[in-house]
């Protein structure tokens, strides 16, 4: 294993080392200029608020599927969300879909719509484990981490299967052929214990091998300089050293990020913004250190069931804190796999009962959706 992952760290650092740059352009210093720009210009908006998203706002929602121009977030402020979130898994077995059911072929056209009105998009990969038959991103049975490296059983499946993620990638371009810049949050809530690729199942060292190799052949093999690359957290890390426990390198992300969600009752317990704001309080301590962007990846609270849960518990949450974005998790609607089936859903339909706090909400100033994204014109070089 000391033989592997020695091979695994000499390959991934032949890379390039972008930690000097202080912040002002992205790790990547073959970066495309529309990514530069994206990256300047999120830096730059985040000094007086942040980007609201929500995953996969285009493709489905409560009580609808696929419909022309519907979007729950709109249906309810009359404006899009500023970021999308997307999946990628599926690609790497060659599925029409992926794992929430959203045809590759109509997210192409979700991507390319959301860049050419100024929005930005974002990919996660709940890429299924590469041992034993490609079961799920869930299974942690095995450590599938280290059969992945370099020089590990599975390491040139996991080369094919990053072989077609950039290929479908590479089909995503604007309309002058321009590679569309895409957030990537690879190996996402990296902290917990619940993916094939989280503490419990792979040593930190294992990890960051995997990231950087990673990261390494998608820019310099595959030739794919239009990814801000999203370092994601779960939340709860509380200390500086146990969210950076897993860290990279400064030249392998531009963004640092947590997800975290509400479980308990809002109108019983604060718990859920005082956690966040401590979070929050490490996490911007160590992007200003290191110049990068950072965001809440992931939140929500299942059905929001809380009326004002928009302005009284995430709006305390996020703070004073100059996060980028933050993303709200999908509206599956009735979900009958869940455990018990029940709606799932984390952003208000017209109705819902916080669906009038979730319009106080869009009204603030520092709450960025669609129309402030393409006020900003953010693949242009920014105006200082």
């Amino acid at each position: 294993m000391k033989q592997l992952l020695s091979t695994a760290l000499l390959a991934a650092c032949i890379s390039v080392t972008a930690s000097a740059q202080n912040g002002l352009l992205p790790a990547d210093t073959h970066a495309t200029p529309e990514m530069v720009h994206l990256y300047q210009n999120m830096k730059r908006m985040a000094a007086t608020g942040y980007f609201f998203g929500h995953q996969d706002a285009l493709a489905y929602g409560v009580h609808w599927k696929y419909n022309k121009d519907s979007c729950d977030v709109k249906n309810v402020t009359g404006d899009h969300p500023a970021v999308y979130g997307w999946d990628l898994a599926g690609i790497e077995s060659d599925q029409a879909k992926d794992l929430d059911g959203v045809p590759f072929k109509e997210q192409r056209k979700y991507i390319k719509q959301v860049y050419e009105r100024g929005g930005i998009n974002t990919f996660s990969w709940h890429m299924p484990s590469p041992l034993g038959g490609g079961k799920n991103a869930w299974d942690t049975t095995h450590n599938t981490v280290a059969t992945i490296l370099p020089g590990g059983e599975n390491h040139e499946l996991y080369k094919g299967w990053l072989d077609k993620a950039a290929a479908y990638i590479s089909t995503l371009k604007g309309s002058k052929g321009e590679p569309i810049p895409l957030l990537f949050r690879p190996f996402h809530e990296l902290t917990g214990n619940w993916f094939w690729w989280c503490r419990n199942t792979c040593s930190d060292i294992e990890f960051v091998t995997l990231w950087r190799f990673t990261i390494y052949y998608l820019r310099q093999v595959k030739n794919l300089h239009n990814l801000l690359i999203v370092y994601n957290t779960s939340g709860g890390f509380e200390t500086a050293d146990h969210f950076l426990a897993r860290y990279p390198g400064d030249d392998m992300a531009d963004a640092l990020s947590f997800d975290t969600y509400q479980y308990d009752d809002p109108a019983k317990s604060d718990a859920f913004e005082k956690n966040c704001e401590r979070d929050l309080a490490v996490i911007e301590k160590i992007a200003n250190e290191k110049g990068k962007l950072f965001a809440i990846a992931e939140t929500g609270y299942e059905q929001i069931p809380y009326a004002r849960w928009w302005t009284d518990k995430l709006l305390k949450a996020i703070g004073d804190h100059k996060i980028s974005y933050v993303l709200l998790w999908r509206n599956a609607g009735w979900n009958e796999y869940m455990k018990p089936p029940r709606m799932h859903y984390y952003v208000p339909y017209v109705g819902d009962v916080s669906a009038e706090d979730f319009k106080h909400f869009y009204a603030l100033p520092q709450t960025f959706f669609q129309q402030e994204a393409t006020d900003a014109k953010l693949y242009q070089p920014p105006v200082l």
